[in-house]
């Protein structure tokens, strides 16, 4: 896919900055943006950041995000925000939640709000689920399919303790392509090297065939790899050489 991303509003400290709670949103938009960015390429996808970092007013900040959005042909642009108005600082116990906005039920982002919002909500919070709203500079403006996310509330204690932008952009991700991100082993060491590779049997109708994916001598980074792939869908063993 090729996806347009940005962050909303302009960085934190700057005009237009965006809701400010028990975390801001210009700072959590944006490190949830950079990792939905990095999984989304490595992934495969091609991906645009069409943030802006020097806007001189919120409506200036707004134009200048749909015109790097619209300088690319995109099959969906994903607008990241953090929502406001819980006013429970002390904590009540639930999540205020997640929602994804629209420009209309007709439009082709509609699957995809769907389901980012129903994989956030995995998470543990509240979903509120996709609303159309016509009224949203991005949405009505951009050319490709459009949605905007509003990842959770800032000034929610239960909200703010359950987030964190890793989980909250493999959420993101995995709603829009139904793809899981894996972590690229990094265990090169002399003595816990990490090879790839397949090997096959064949000859009849009863050939097994096995694929290799790493070797380790530490069985720690083994069971690491194991457990990734489970968490992929994969099935995975661990055979003694």
């Amino acid at each position: 896919m090729i996806i347009n991303v940005h962050a909303g509003h302009n960085p934190d400290g700057k005009v237009a900055c965006g809701a400010i709670g028990i975390i801001q949103e210009s700072t959590e938009a944006r490190n949830v943006k950079n990792e939905v960015i990095r999984q989304l390429n490595g992934l495969g996808h091609t991906v645009y950041d069409c943030t802006v970092e020097n806007g001189k007013s919120a409506n200036n900040v707004l134009c200048n995000i749909v015109n790097k959005c619209n300088a690319h042909t995109a099959d969906l642009d994903v607008s990241i925000h953090f929502n406001a108005g819980a006013k429970d600082d002390t904590g009540n116990g639930k999540t205020t939640g997640t929602e994804v906005y629209i420009y209309s039920d007709n439009s082709k982002s509609k699957n995809y709000a769907q389901s980012v919002a129903m994989e956030i909500a995995k998470l543990g919070f509240k979903n509120r689920g996709v609303k159309v709203n016509q009224k949203l500079y991005v949405l009505r403006k951009t050319k490709a399919p459009a949605m905007l996310i509003e990842c959770c509330f800032v000034d929610d204690k239960d909200d703010v303790a359950l987030y964190d932008y890793k989980s909250m952009a493999t959420a993101i991700v995995y709603g829009i392509t139904g793809q899981q991100y894996i972590e690229p082993s990094n265990n090169t060491s002399d003595d816990d090297a990490a090879t790839s590779g397949s090997e096959t049997s064949v000859g009849d109708k009863d050939s097994i065939y096995r694929v290799q994916v790493g070797a380790y001598r530490n069985k720690a980074n083994a069971i690491a790899l194991q457990e990734k792939l489970k968490a992929a869908g994969f099935d995975a063993a661990i055979v003694k050489a």
